[in-house]
């Protein structure tokens, strides 16, 4: 709608734009038809969410008549890549390319990554642009990113909406992952939402990773990341109970659970492997951070001779950096003879090997596990002799 503009401007200068929604004022503006004055129409149209004003090039701006006009909603198009449209998600837009730098293929070239989540893929999901194999081929997607890289973790969510025993049944019948880089937490979280103004449940992958940054700081990788509160959690979407928590995390399932007096904090710690050996999330991270952090630290041995000073060199540097782990709890033993060991010498570095310009270093180490159940055994003595255990 065009009408005359308040004040003493001219009529030919200045009019107002009063855009209706319903029967509601949506939006007011007080446009000038002049190109070179700061209320120009065009300019400030930009920034309105109901309507699009263009610029006819090589035509005379002019005061419109004071009238009222309908406008048709925007036919939908495709989305055009680049013009900010938004199109239906499929798998690959998450995949990516490694060439393109896009998706996970993107993330190959950065190695500084150690954790790797996609809250997002839950809000498609819930919007309807991804359907329920499409979100089992991305999770899948992610872990098989983290495997290849060798070097970072998967934080995956459950669908929103599920029951215990229905994540119980999605876990083992739809999503059977198994993989000593992935994790899976549950339920959502309830956080403020700033942008609506309310509360809102949101994916737990985010404040998962939050959490496990602040562990990794406070504490240290060896750390579990669970029994540690999740900052900014109002409540869950669903209250677990002990006999749910027994349930689901036998089968990997990390539990978020709220306690009284304690408030809500992550109580699993647990990859989604079927391997004993790397059942628990603190012992991949550590892994992972060992071996990066050799790897980065014995860089200087590149192109030196291949002999044994070298391999004494390699020997007393990794001894170095792994006597301090085993210091800060890290490793496993009541001393260091016990919690690793490293083998560089003639022994695993054979003339083959050297021919191969190769330096093989052989490095055991004991991690630390969590004490993810601790068992009290309390006796009665009817007498000196009796005991009764319960």
């Amino acid at each position: 709608e065009v009408a005359d503009a308040d004040g003493e401007n001219p009529p030919e200068d200045r009019f107002k734009i009063l855009v209706r929604q319903g029967d509601q004022v949506a939006e007011t503006y007080e446009a000038s038809a002049r190109k070179n004055v700061k209320g120009y129409l065009v300019s400030q149209a930009r920034a309105s969410k109901l309507i699009e004003v263009t610029e006819q090039r090589g035509a005379t701006q002019s005061r419109p008549a004071n009238q009222t006009v309908a406008l048709a909603d925007a036919p939908a198009a495709p989305a055009v890549p680049g013009s900010g449209a938004v199109s239906r998600l499929d798998p690959a837009e998450y995949v990516g390319d490694a060439g393109a730098r896009t998706g996970f293929g993107g993330l190959e070239t950065i190695d500084e990554i150690t954790m790797v989540a996609v809250p997002d893929l839950m809000s498609a999901y819930q919007r309807g642009d991804i359907d329920a194999e499409g979100v089992r081929t991305v999770q899948l997607a992610v872990i098989s990113h983290c495997e290849q890289m060798g070097d970072r973790v998967a934080v995956l969510d459950a669908p929103p909406g599920l029951s215990a025993q229905q994540v119980r049944a999605w876990r083992n019948d739809e999503a059977g992952y198994d993989s000593r880089y992935a994790t899976l937490y549950y339920p959502w979280v309830r956080v403020f939402d700033p942008a609506a103004g309310r509360n809102t449940v949101v994916p737990p992958s985010g404040h998962v990773a939050g959490v496990w940054a602040r562990s990794d700081v406070e504490r240290g990788v060896h750390k579990a990341p669970a029994n540690e509160v999740i900052r900014g959690a109002v409540d869950l979407e669903l209250r677990l109970s002990k006999g749910e928590q027994d349930l689901l995390n036998p089968i990997g399932v990390n539990c978020i659970r709220a306690f009284p007096g304690r408030g809500i904090r992550i109580w699993g710690a647990r990859t989604l492997s079927s391997d004993p050996a790397w059942r628990y999330l603190n012992v991949r991270r550590l892994f992972n951070y060992l071996e990066e952090s050799i790897l980065l630290g014995t860089q200087w041995v590149v192109f030196e001779p291949n002999d044994d000073r070298l391999w004494s060199s390699i020997r007393r540097n990794v001894t170095a950096f792994l006597s301090e782990e085993w210091r800060q709890g890290a490793l496993f033993g009541r001393t260091a003879e016990e919690a690793f060991y490293v083998k560089c010498d003639r022994d695993n570095n054979p003339q083959e090997s050297i021919d191969q310009g190769r330096v093989i270093c052989e490095i055991g180490v004991a991690p630390v596990k969590p004490a993810e159940f601790v068992v009290f055994r309390l006796a009665q003595f009817s007498d000196s002799t009796s005991l009764i255990d319960e």
